[in-house]
């Protein structure tokens, strides 16, 4: 004979389908994806800033090989002080306004060159002894001279203040004070330990903040008063 259940023997589940998560199961599993979300994180950011960094460094190079270009047409003489340099770049020798804006900006990009344009590197300021630019053949040490660099303002973020529009103050930088913008108080990247430049040279650097705005004199030079890094002649600043 064969046997059959009776219709009224209730049917039995299988126990993989009907237990269900405890509340201490379910928090150790949240426990376990905030521990892989900690770890993931700082890599996720590091791996960002190196490429902002990587950008930046690019956009400098490109400014630099512009300035190359402009340089050759105008008798090694810098950029007049009538006008913002950008503009003096702008479209002949440097075609996208995008990259007269740093990675590290936060601000809307525009092609527009105007008061809603962000400009984020300045030029260095002590190439305009009087007010009028320099020829780069009074620069005594162009492997050291900064040229252009990142132009900051004093907020405790990365943030910058420059514009395209020749009414806006001539975006300029020396050491960690820029104009427009006031006092950094650290660089682009690193946690604000380092800032990328383009030398007189036109090669790019990344240098840490204490040694980017450090003045003081050059080791080994006699007469100098002041550091290569920011005066054209340190011996007469």
């Amino acid at each position: 004979n064969i046997m059959r259940s009776s219709p009224s023997e209730p049917m039995t589940k299988n126990s993989r389908f009907s237990r269900a998560f405890t509340l201490i199961e379910v928090i150790v599993v949240l426990a376990i994806i905030a521990i892989l979300m900690s770890m993931v994180y700082p890599m996720y950011t590091g791996i960002s800033e190196r490429a902002k960094a990587t950008k930046d460094m690019s956009n400098l190079r490109q400014i630099g090989l512009a300035t190359q270009t402009y340089l050759n047409e105008s008798d090694g003489v810098l950029f007049s002080s009538g006008t913002p340099w950008t503009s003096q770049l702008n479209p002949k020798y440097f075609s996208a306004w995008r990259g007269f804006q740093s990675p590290f900006d936060k601000r809307a990009s525009s092609e527009a060159g105007d008061a809603n344009t962000p400009i984020s590197y300045g030029v260095n300021a002590n190439v305009y002894p009087g007010g009028n630019p320099i020829s780069v053949t009074k620069i005594t040490k162009p492997t050291d001279f900064i040229l252009f660099a990142p132009a900051q303002d004093d907020s405790n973020v990365v943030r910058f203040q420059g514009w395209a529009n020749s009414t806006a103050p001539r975006v300029r930088v020396n050491q960690a004070v820029s104009t427009p913008g006031g006092t950094a108080i650290g660089g682009t990247q690193n946690s604000r330990t380092r800032i990328n430049a383009c030398m007189a040279d036109l090669h790019v650097e990344s240098l840490p903040w204490s040694t980017f705005i450090s003045d003081a004199p050059d080791p080994g030079c006699a007469c100098c008063t002041v550091s290569s890094r920011w005066h054209p002649d340190p011996c007469n600043p």
